[in-house]
């Protein structure tokens, strides 16, 4: 048999409203001032307030970053982790989509005393260098799987986009809590709950480095997926226990696509949207 090396987030804590207790979970990793990385969007939906309100009560100083935009630019994360400097973090919080959560991994590389190794250096795979500071993953579109990949794309000059591949980019700790997807508008859900279901198709169809374990999260997060993807689609219906539970399973459902990506790698779709995204 080929070899077999399956990487993956140190844990996964899986809770409805589990992000109501991010400062206990921060502090247990011996963290006293934390970065935040966020968009306006999720900002602005009231999603922080009772994650902060925690981190303050257990004695954690947060800082929020939040000008986090879709398909974030080379010069957006140097900014932010020159801010995460500044501030002296010790820690950092990836929260809302995709794309705070790979500027969340670059910074808490960047922004490490140990780390001197610039952006530019870590593109590619394997090439990232040093120590990280402690990275926490909070997703709140059941979409990209971003939380448990250690994948991070970001735009460099007018629309290339390239890729840091680092077993670094993986966190200590990724939080599922479905509360927080459960405003998504029905779009956004349809959306990223096709994105996840390719990314399990195609992690499952993958000829490079499948393997029996990607093979047994690609499966699982397609039973997830497809189980419940039209009851979080329906806009019409009102907030329930069925919809809670649909909506944790979309969240899980998208956290195993990513883990099966991340070790049998997504092919032909995902080459055809470097084109058709730029």
């Amino acid at each position: 048999a080929s070899p077999l090396i399956f990487q993956q987030a140190k844990a996964l804590l899986v809770e409805m409203g589990a992000s109501r207790r991010l400062g206990e979970l921060v502090k247990g990793m011996g963290s006293k001032r934390t970065l935040l990385v966020t968009d306006p969007g999720v900002r602005g939906a009231g999603l922080l307030e009772e994650s902060v309100e925690s981190l303050l009560v257990a004695g954690v100083h947060v800082t929020v970053f939040d000008k986090t935009v879709p398909d974030p630019s080379e010069s957006l994360v140097l900014e932010c982790a020159a801010f995460a400097r500044d501030e002296g973090v010790d820690s950092v919080v990836g929260f809302g989509g995709g794309s705070s959560m790979d500027i969340a991994k670059l910074v808490a590389l960047l922004a490490s005393p140990t780390s001197s190794q610039p952006l530019g250096e870590m593109f590619g795979v394997g090439n990232a260098r040093g120590e990280r500071l402690p990275l926490v993953q909070v997703p709140t579109t059941a979409g990209t799987g971003s939380e448990v990949t250690p994948i991070s794309i970001i735009t460099t000059g007018a629309a290339e986009k390239k890729g840091v591949v680092s077993p670094l980019l993986l966190p200590d700790l990724a939080v599922l809590d479905g509360d927080l997807t459960l405003s998504l508008p029905s779009a956004v859900s349809a959306a990223s709950g096709i994105d996840a279901m390719v990314h399990a198709i195609e992690a499952y169809t993958s000829r490079l480095h499948k393997n029996p374990l990607s093979d047994v999260y690609a499966r699982e997060a397609l039973r997830l997926l497809s189980a419940n993807i039209v009851t979080v689609c329906d806009e019409f219906q009102q907030p329930s226990g069925a919809l809670r539970h649909a909506r944790a399973a979309m969240l899980l459902g998208s956290c195993y696509a990513g883990m099966a990506f991340a070790n049998a790698p997504v092919a032909a779709v995902h080459a055809l949207a470097y084109p058709l995204g730029a």
